[in-house]
């Protein structure tokens, strides 16, 4: 993915208003057909699709047997079939597990060569995903008590014939824009805030992708006892960056409490906000003091951060 066309700030604010678009080829789509097909995903995905009429769209998480992510899928469903928005990296073998998963299901799945396309304030084709992430929560909650930036975001799936007229006819954005427009909005995102631990209540993602009544899913129970008797271990933040040095942070980065020297987390996604400044979204130990003051260690030297709390 392109990083930027020119200045990226001034990309963040077209984007915004609706006058850019970003190629989204870290994604890939999966085609499930069959006329069981919703109710074979809603038995496995988070959220609840059982009822998706054609053009509805929704974002679910597959998890394991202890509630920990391993696929956030965005699904789109139209007259005919259901198309599957994942990680590229993870799509041949996402495939093929769910081919698995079939069973006696009038189902089926294939790879698709559609591409991914994200925009702001509308789609730009026939076959688009709405991020309900800045939405009131259905059947679900927020545990954040402030949302964060606006995040009007689509994701619309074009063929190859129609990306090329697209890129034709409309000026691109890059990932550092998109990425630090993500990170003002609290936005978690699959790879980024992830590690072989998540939980959905660390990064508030319960809110867009987890439906709490719909029934049995991998997971659930896990899900349901962490929300109802527990705290996660972990809570994600944003943090504001001292921008008057000349260190930068990057992803991966330890973040540490000001007069100590115990890793509390790290750093999973960066941006240098038109607006807010240098901001990132961090992943830190749930009993850290919302109110402490906090260093990033880079390899260049010591960064001061506010915190911001997401995840109380």
């Amino acid at each position: 993915m392109n990083t930027h066309f020119d200045n990226p700030l001034v990309e963040q604010r077209d984007l915004l208003a609706g006058k850019r678009i970003v190629v989204l080829d870290d994604r890939a789509v999966i085609r499930v057909t069959g006329e069981d097909r919703l109710t074979w995903l809603n038995a496995m995905l988070s959220q609840s699709v059982l009822n998706l009429k054609p053009g509805d769209s929704a974002e679910g998480l597959l998890l394991d047997a202890q509630g920990r992510i391993e696929h956030d899928v965005h699904v789109i469903e139209d007259r005919e079939c259901s198309w599957l928005i994942v990680l590229a990296e993870h799509s041949e073998k996402l495939l093929k597990w769910l081919d698995m998963m079939i069973f006696r299901s009038k189902v089926s799945v294939a790879p698709s060569d559609l591409a991914v396309v994200g925009s702001f304030g509308s789609g730009v084709s026939n076959l688009v995903w709405k991020d309900k992430w800045s939405s009131e929560p259905v059947g679900s909650v927020r545990y954040a008590q402030r949302s964060g930036e606006p995040w009007d975001f689509f994701e619309s799936l074009v063929s190859p014939q129609g990306l090329t007229k697209l890129l034709e006819d409309s000026t691109q954005a890059g990932t550092l824009a998109l990425e630090a427009l993500r990170v003002a909005a609290h936005r978690p995102w699959q790879p980024n805030e992830l590690d072989d631990k998540t939980l959905p209540h660390e990064l508030d993602w319960l809110s867009s992708a987890v439906h709490l009544t719909k029934g049995c899913y991998r997971g659930q129970e896990s899900v349901a006892k962490v929300h109802n008797l527990g705290h996660p271990p972990r809570r994600i933040v944003l943090l504001h960056l001292d921008g008057s040095g000349h260190a930068l942070a990057e992803a991966g980065d330890q973040v540490f409490v000001s007069g100590t020297e115990n890793s509390i987390g790290r750093i999973t996604s960066i941006g240098q906000h038109f607006e807010l400044g240098p901001i990132a979204l961090a992943v830190i130990s749930r009993n850290v003091d919302e109110k402490a003051a906090l260093f990033v260690r880079t390899e260049f030297g010591e960064i001061a951060a506010n915190q911001e709390t997401i995840v109380p």
